[in-house]
């Protein structure tokens, strides 16, 4: 469903019921509604608060971002919470540029919005980027102790390397038109086209920069998002595929190997399209699939790459809903590092959508901002510290800046607060990397160790119940009168051999 089924769906707003009998009265009764400026929730009562994530609807979460009070309005900020920042010019002079965090950002991005008013706000809005950007002001991070990259719009020519002339072009046209769609969720007005080009330059350069060691790592702070944009299509969110192209410019600086881990909590099937024949780009995703019912519906862990590039696709998808901190970082820990460390990519990407983050209504699982910082730190100990994290989904503000931030922090050196140590997953979360497992180690070696000790130590736990639920529907798959009939006609069988067999010899 989309949200818009939700809500409808919820509150009935689009219910066409007879009033051809009604009749105006003296005193109507006007329903009061507002959106939560938070999660995008509708709430139609005169409640001071979000009924779905308790944000006030006066917050000051754009403001200071997730440093805001969720339950006071603006004016009632507790000053004393918010952290205490250094000089920004003073702590840019303490660090050289080669041992800095560079944040690419800007404010023309703001602009791609969508135009045609429906029921609810869209959830990829502005909002999303000046909530990030307030909790790192607010935080004394950015401006402050990371090196802003300036921007610049894609070119044609780099949108070559990763697009065909219809993508490119169909972006393009939106610059002619006030309002326009992709597809129904995936809209355009005429900033959309610069926005999604000033996106993956900025990704573009920021990828140049780390490689080439000019910075130590960056945050690409971009919208619109890209992972779902393929060679040819525009869809789910995203125009120009924004992790591709900085892959793209990675390699033309000279980079041979680039690992891109996906994070979002959809499957980046752009992505996937883009490099599924490549051997020198790795994709990694972990996403909710559900068996194909989760959006877009690719991603099983059997898609692996094709035309000789099988094992560089490498697909973890979950079950289910309700995914925690502990099912991402033992699926890195089983999975994702070994494959990367065999892989020894020269650059490495995260695809950081922050969907998957405890509150957001579209992802509905339940990673931290500790999870993802600790996710991070594992992969700066790959590519020498080269690390580039671009912003895709996240619809939950106060989720999305606090996660958000979290990672920037483990960038600029600070270590996460989570204890990694003996991650115990769940039961599904478990299965799904079993699985990943029994499929990728055809391609990699080096997981055959990991599957083996899992299932020696855990696969009867694993598949425990799934046993049980094939024995029972073995029992209970033929109805009843289906088993009882088949004994009927063997009885009756039997029984008409036996009368035979008696007459025959009774006559002889």
């Amino acid at each position: 469903m989309t949200l818009e089924d939700m809500y409808n769906a919820r509150y009935n707003f689009d219910e066409d019921d007879d009033d051809s009998d009604w009749e105006p009265s003296e005193k109507q009764i006007e329903v009061l509604k507002w959106f939560c400026v938070n999660c995008t929730m509708i709430n139609v009562e005169d409640v001071g608060n979000c009924e779905v994530c308790g944000e006030h609807r006066e917050s000051g979460i754009l403001s200071h971002g997730f440093f805001a009070s969720p339950y006071l309005p603006l004016e009632d900020v507790n000053q004393d919470e918010l952290p205490v920042t250094e000089d920004s010019e003073d702590s840019c002079k303490q660090s050289s540029l080669s041992s800095s965090t560079a944040v690419g950002f800007d404010e023309r991005m703001l602009l791609h919005t969508e135009v045609v008013m429906k029921s609810h706000p869209h959830p990829e809005r502005p909002d999303r980027l000046r909530t990030i950007a307030a909790s790192l002001a607010t935080a004394g991070i950015f401006p402050g102790k990371c090196y802003p990259i300036p921007a610049r719009e894609i070119t044609r020519e780099e949108l070559q390397m990763v697009h065909s002339e219809e993508n490119i072009e169909a972006v393009d046209n939106t610059k002619r038109m006030h309002a326009s769609y992709f597809t129904p969720d995936t809209y355009a007005n005429e900033h959309s086209a610069c926005a999604a080009r000033l996106a993956a330059g900025l990704c573009a350069d920021l990828a140049s920069a780390i490689y080439s060691g000019r910075v130590k790592n960056g945050f690409a702070l971009v919208r619109p998002p890209g992972h779902h944009a393929g060679v040819k299509q525009a869809m789910g969110f995203c125009l120009h595929n924004n992790a591709a192209i900085a892959a793209s410019a990675a390699q033309a600086a000279g980079a041979k190997k680039v690992l891109i881990v996906d994070w979002d909590v959809h499957h980046g099937n752009g992505t996937q399209e883009i490099f599924e024949r490549s051997k020198s780009v790795l994709y990694i995703s972990l996403h909710r699939h559900e068996g194909g019912r989760f959006y877009p519906g690719t991603g099983a862990a059997d898609e692996v790459g094709s035309m000789g590039a099988e094992g560089y696709c490498v697909n973890i998808p979950w079950s289910r809903g309700g995914v925690s901190d502990n099912d991402y970082i033992f699926a890195f820990e089983q999975v994702v590092l070994p494959i990367a460390l065999d892989f020894n990519p020269d650059l490495t990407i995260i695809s950081a959508g922050f969907d998957a983050a405890r509150g957001d209504p579209l992802g509905c699982c339940d990673v931290t901002p500790a999870g993802y910082a600790s996710m991070t730190q594992m992969l700066s100990a790959l590519s020498g510290g080269k690390l580039l994290v671009i912003l895709e989904g996240g619809y939950n503000l106060r989720s999305i800046s606090s996660s958000a931030t979290a990672v920037i922090k483990v960038l600029l050196g600070e270590s996460p607060t989570i204890d990694i140590e003996n991650t115990v997953p769940s039961k599904a979360g478990l299965r799904s990397v079993l699985d990943v497992l029994k499929i990728q180690m055809n391609f990699w070696p080096t997981l055959e160790a990991n599957f083996t000790k899992l299932h020696s130590e855990w696969g009867p736990y694993a598949f425990q119940d799934t046993r049980e639920q094939s024995k029972k529907r073995r029992r209970t798959g033929l109805p009843i009168w289906w088993r009882w009939g088949r004994k009927r006609l063997l009885y009756r069988i039997l029984s008409k051999q036996l009368r035979t067999k008696s007459s025959c010899n009774f006559s002889c």
